[in-house]
């Protein structure tokens, strides 16, 4: 999907922020449209059909924790990617936003450059949207779900059947946050492991492909990171 058919709402009740923010994307080639409230964002998200929402969390009328609530209770905005902004060092805004729907955050106060390279690590996501497609690649890390294999560099990494499906996991939706519930359940099932297994897969696949794709959410989880600082 080109970045002129992306569609972002930018919700946040300082002018400050909507008018830096959606400079910033507009120059980026994205289509734009803004909020102020929770209340006026649910209305223009049911107009617009965005994307992806960026949702300031601390506002009037309607908050952005009660804002993504109502979004994800409807089925139309299942598949469309929130991002939280939070104030640097808020652990429980954040934590509130993941238990309400949310797939990822930005701290404030905002960097353009983190903004934009943020924006398009998820919008990679997007590309879901042909499930014909099944090679991935991430710079020099090529992943073939078809053929299930793993290379960098062209070079070929072996990795056993859990990593590689632990793998698969998180890079069908770089950028969100796979909570350590969700990750046990749809890698290993009803199979019985130990708390620290999820630790020692992911460490593996940062020894074998990089420590840079992957990053701890501590407490959450762990997402797969493409071009985020």
């Amino acid at each position: 999907m080109k970045k002129k058919e992306i569609k972002i709402l930018l919700v946040d009740d300082e002018p400050d922020i909507l008018e830096i923010v959606g400079y910033n994307l507009s120059n980026e080639g994205y289509q734009i449209t803004t909020a102020s409230n929770g209340l006026e964002a649910i209305k223009k998200a049911n107009e617009e059909h965005p994307h992806i929402i960026l949702l300031d969390i601390m506002m009037p009328e309607m908050d952005g924790i009660e804002t993504c609530e109502h979004l994800r209770n409807s089925k139309k905005f299942k598949d469309t990617i929130i991002v939280f902004f939070t104030a640097r060092g808020e652990d429980f805004s954040q934590e509130a936003g993941f238990d309400a729907g949310a797939d990822d955050y930005i701290t404030k106060p905002i960097k353009p450059k983190v903004l934009i390279k943020k924006i398009k690590a998820l919008t990679r996501r997007l590309k879901e949207n042909n499930p014909q497609e099944t090679i991935q690649q991430y710079g020099s890390l090529q992943i073939d779900q078809g053929a299930y294999t793993v290379s960098t560099g062209g070079e070929p990494i072996v990795l056993p059947k859990k990593e590689f499906e632990l793998l698969l996991l998180l890079t069908s939706k770089p950028g969100k946050v796979f909570k350590r519930d969700a990750i046990l359940h749809q890698v290993w099932g009803s199979v019985v492991v130990g708390d620290r297994t999820i630790d020692v897969h992911i460490r593996k696949l940062r020894k074998k492909l990089g420590d840079h794709y992957f990053k701890t959410i501590k407490g959450v989880g762990y997402k797969f990171v493409i071009d985020e600082d």
